[in-house]
């Protein structure tokens, strides 16, 4: 029995299986996770090794080499880059996609393991880490009140952080800003002279004093008591009465006559403030794999608490939350648009209510049965599935329609319902089943795609195919019986079908003009489309669109050494021009470090202001044109800022221009780099070049006489300590107040342990305790040095970067190789370009593989099916007309060829193929009733008209809203939408009359072939 009989006849069944659909389906859906994005997995992992005081040159050569070398025999690495700067290395390694990154780590780590003995004995032993993009915060709140700096620190890292991190999915917590209680043990260096005291007496001292031992048990009676020796320090006096031995065993001194112990706080390192108000800034950092829309919803909710239990006042910096959510609503609310767009079709070319009903009702359970397959494949609902379901809306009434319009035609033509639906659907079951299979198996090639492309459509791929497979089962199950209850069709219903409504009438007669004159209408078409791939040069190429999340970030660099005082001034100036902007909701300034600087830690010639506009719905000029004007007003000396919109995309880049010259020498990079900045700023549309060579970091070089340091048995590391204790301060042991610890620390006085006579008479203490300065043993140096030394695959490089406005990535690159292919290069020096190009041209590659096993595939699908190679390729024809479509769609809209816009391509050839597929197996159909092959074809073209016109329409219609990218978060799904519905359009329209054209060319010809050689 065919499955249309069986439904029509098991009616109970089929209501009991939909209503099974709704209730799984929704259970589905409450329980599907909310992200902006699929988890992308990069293969990229970091091994940073920290060596204090060590400069890049001398990083680079012990220790970030090495490293380099041994990661080079890990199994699939891509490349290898790495930064060596002051005290630290940073090594990372990519892999190539689809590598494990858990094992690859593991590999990593065994093969740091076995160099280890290898580095300096003083490094730090080297860290693994694996990139996480989720390692970035989702949200960000600043937080003050009516209490001092210290005070709302302590309220923060003792009681808000605690209660942020115990909510599920929350992963880290990270303070900024505020004011930090320390004992600070500030050293005389005269008096310690006086004294005969060193450093190193001051701090073992401090440290033996300041502990509680236990001593074991002790029995009294018939009680066994715990002995504990209590030296903790109950107060800070106390600190200050300790003993300091003498040098020459001539008995101690008190600590506070050689230096003086304060309660303080630490030097502020990080200022942060939101509207000029002085806050504490806490970012919030979710947990791998968790929901972001959940997470942040929970931690709202805990803060809105805390904030009214503390009586502090808040106010939310940055949360992606809301912007995804936004996102997806938007992404929602054009589906629902496009649905009703596509019933409103419907009705109008069946202009019958019961049959608009029937298609009204199956996009439902379509779209719910989609979601039960979505939910146990374990996606998510973001971007990328939603914007595939909404791609599917109109594609899941196609089959709807196909059977209903067969059904209707019957029962127009005289027969009952029940008969009209049994041989309507079964007439064209066929035809819908292989429709569908060749729309599905586009999506097959995708599984052989790699990198980004593939990490992030594999979900709209999936998606797509469940809707239509769901649709495929309710057109042939839910359609035909809903047509057999309740599709009625009165006398005037069949009157119009009799008889041939205007625009068949028109087509009829144009169709067969057409056929007369066929030569001449492929010659015209032929010419239309070279035109049009003349008009291609003139659609630019990025990578992926840029979303006005109405958010962008000033980061600002001042010289190198530039006190924190220094740069919170400039700060305030940009504050001031920001204030300015009526636009702006909120900015949040940090002083000590930019957005970009998420390893190094606080640097005091840093800053940036993250800036949060209205609602794009509220403002006229989008965040690029407010970006401009803020780059032409912020003129200020010696100070570099540049701004960098937010972005929420899935791409690794944080600038679209990035180009790596490559070569051995520090000073002829610069020199490069220089001219690469000044020739690529006279590019259109490039903003902000700038090179990673910045102003040397000036330095105080310590040589130390190795072999007068071995006579006192004193090694480099010992000297180092004590230096770093004198110049910088060391924390050396804590001072315990309640459930409290403060750090104890130990300096010299600010105005002593800068000059290069007291660095140089510091004394250092022998093994056989005598004292001797430091001069005695090295020698002060003043010089500068790199700041960073950056280097690929073991060889050094300088990056260029750069920024855009209002020009295409590809037309941009283009015109700067242009340039730069005639710079003269010295030998042994090279180009390379990375960053979003490097990712565009890969991922353009992956998706032009793509489309040509797609259309093989389709092809070997179709012969199949038809058990004929030549009317596949007929069929197959439908693709370079939508290619006219297309381009033709994209230059009037000014939309870019970009990802999404590729992937539209790839899904529209599965769908344009679909009307050719049922305009010939009809003709087919004729056929084998006994037509000739000119008689079949106009007879078939206009019974089909209906059914392609309205699958064709309905498909365009519910991609209209998502065409028009109207709201937050649209960008994404625009160009994947111009692109299928303008291909989709232009192709049908000539599907219409290049098909049968074709067809009576093509199937001539092979019969003719096949009687000639029998």
């Amino acid at each position: 029995m065919k499955i249309a009989d069986y439904s029509i006849n098991k009616k109970i069944t089929v209501l009991m299986v939909v209503i099974m659909i709704l209730i799984f389906g929704y259970i589905s859906f409450t329980r599907l996770g909310i992200d902006l994005f699929p988890d992308i997995d990069f293969p990229v992992a970091a091994v940073i090794t920290n060596y204090s005081g060590i400069a890049p040159e001398e990083m680079e050569s012990l220790v970030t080499k090495p490293i380099e070398e041994q990661l080079a025999t890990v199994d699939d690495v891509k490349t290898i880059s790495s930064t060596s700067s002051m005290g630290q290395s940073t090594v990372v390694v990519e892999f190539n996609w689809g590598r494990d990154l858990d094992f690859a780590a593991l590999d990593i780590r065994e093969k740091i393991d076995t160099i280890r003995d290898a580095l300096p004995d003083d490094a730090d032993d080297p860290l693994v880490m694996k990139f996480d993009p989720n390692s970035f915060p989702i949200m960000t709140y600043a937080v003050g009140g009516d209490y001092s700096l210290d005070t709302l620190k302590e309220m923060a890292d003792n009681e808000i952080e605690p209660r942020l991190e115990r909510i599920a999915g929350v992963a880290s917590v990270n303070i900024t800003g505020g004011k930090e209680r320390e004992i600070l043990v500030e050293l005389d260096q005269n008096k310690m002279e006086n004294y005969g005291v060193s450093i190193s007496s001051i701090i073992q001292a401090i440290s033996s004093e300041n502990t509680n031992i236990s001593a074991g048990n002790f029995t009294r009676g018939s009680k066994d008591l715990l002995v504990r020796t209590m030296g903790k320090f109950t107060d800070v006096d106390s600190i200050g009465e300790i003993s300091i031995p003498v040098s020459g065993n001539q008995g101690f001194v008190p600590l506070d006559k050689i230096a003086t112990v304060t309660d303080t706080f630490k030097d502020i390192e990080e200022i942060s403030r939101v509207n000029d108000l002085t806050s504490i800034g806490i970012s919030i950092t979710k947990q791998s794999g968790t929901n972001t829309v959940a997470v942040a919803k929970k931690v709202k909710a805990e803060m809105a608490e805390i904030i009214k239990e503390m009586n502090l006042k808040s106010d939310l910096i940055d949360d992606d939350s809301e912007f995804i959510e936004n996102a997806i609503n938007n992404v929602v609310s054009s589906g629902l648009i496009g649905a009703i767009l596509a019933v409103v079709i419907l009705f109008i070319f069946l202009r019958n209510i019961s049959s608009t009903i029937v298609i009204a009702v199956s996009i439902p359970i379509s779209i719910i049965a989609t979601f039960v397959l979505v939910y146990f494949d374990g996606l998510s609902l973001n971007m990328i599935s939603l914007g595939g379901l909404t791609l599917g809306v109109g594609m899941v009434v196609d089959n709807s329609v196909v059977i209903l319009e067969n059904i209707y035609r019957h029962r127009a033509s005289g027969m009952s319902r029940l008969e009209a639906a049994s041989e309507g659907a079964s007439e064209v079951s066929t035809a819908i089943i292989a429709s569908t299979i060749t729309t599905i198996s586009i999506f097959v090639p995708m599984v052989f795609m790699e990198g980004l492309a593939s990490q992030i459509f594999s979900e709209l791929a999936l998606t797509i195919s469940f809707a239509l497979l769901a649709s495929l089962v309710i057109a042939l199950t839910v359609v035909p019986t809903l047509s057999a209850v309740i599709l009625h069709v009165k006398d005037k219903d069949r009157e119009r079908h009799e008889n041939d409504g205007p625009i068949t009438h028109f087509y009829r007669n144009t169709l067969k003009w057409s056929v007369k004159h066929r030569g001449f209408v492929l010659i015209l078409l032929l010419v239309v489309f070279i035109g049009s791939l003349g008009l291609a040069k003139k659609v630019g190429f990025e990578f992926f669109p840029a979303f006005d999340q109405g958010e962008f970030t000033i980061n600002l660099e001042m010289p190198n050494g530039t006190v924190l005082e220094k740069t919170n001034q400039v700060i305030k100036q940009i504050e001031k021009e920001v204030k300015k902007i009526s636009e702006v909701e909120t900015y949040y300034a940090t002083v000590g470090t930019t957005s970009s600087n998420t390893i190094s830690g606080s640097i005091s010639s840093e800053g940036s202001i993250d800036v949060s506009l209205v609602d794009e719905g509220q403002r006229e000029r989008s965040t690029k044109d407010i970006v401009e004007l803020l780059r032409n007003k912020l003129n200020i000396p010696d100070a570099d800022i540049t701004i960098a919109e937010s972005s929420m995309g899935p791409t690794s880049s944080s600038n679209p221009i990035d180009i790596k010259i490559l070569g051995d020498d520090l000073d002829t990079l610069e020199v490069l780099a220089d001219k690469v900045v000044a020739e690529i700023s006279q590019v259109e549309g490039v903003r902000e070049a700038d090179s990673s060579i910045s102003e040397g970091e000036p330095e105080l070089h310590i040589n130390i006489d190795r072999e007068l340091a071995a006579r006192y048995n004193l090694r480099t590391g010992q000297i180092g300590d004590i230096v770093d204790t004198a110049v910088d301060g060391k924390a050396v042991s804590q001072y315990e107040e309640g459930d409290d610890e403060y750090d104890i620390t130990v300096k010299f006085k600010n105005d002593e342990s800068k000059g290069l006579d007291e660095i140089r008479n510091l004394l250092i203490p022998t093994s056989n305790g005598a004292k001797i300065t430091l001069g005695s043993v090295a020698n002060l140096q003043l010089t500068t040095g790199p700041q960073e030394i950056n280097r690929e695959d073991q060889e050094r490089y300088v990056e260029v970067t750069a920024n855009l406005y209002k020009v295409p990535l590809g037309t941009a690159m283009a015109n700067i190789r242009e340039r730069l292919n005639n710079l003269d290069l010295p030998a042994g020096y090279g180009i390379e370009y990375g960053g979003d190009t490097e990712d565009m041209m890969e991922s353009f590659g992956q998706i032009g593989f793509a489309l040509i096993l797609g259309i093989v595939l389709l092809y070997m699908v179709m012969a199949s099916q038809y058990q004929s190679l030549s009317q596949p390729f007929i069929i197959m024809f439908t693709v370079p007309m939508a290619l006219i479509g297309v381009i033709l769609g994209l230059f009037i809209t000014g939309q870019t060829f970009s990802l999404p816009a590729g992937i539209g391509l790839l899904t529209l050839i599965g769908i344009v193929v679909n009307n050719a597929i049922v305009l010939v197996d009809y003709i087919n159909t004729l056929r084998e009733r006994g037509r000739t092959i000119m008689e079949a074809i106009i007879e078939a073209g206009p019974i089909r008209l209906r059914p392609v016109m309205m699958t064709a329409l309905t498909t365009i219609l519910a991609l209209i809203p998502m065409a028009m990218g109207i709201g937050e978060g649209t960008e994404i799904q625009q160009p994947m939408a111009i692109v299928i519905a303008s291909g989709l359009g232009f192709s049908t329209l000539l599907t219409l009359y290049i098909i049968p054209i074709l067809y009576s060319y093509v199937v001539p010809f092979t019969e003719w072939v096949k009687s000639k050689f029998n």
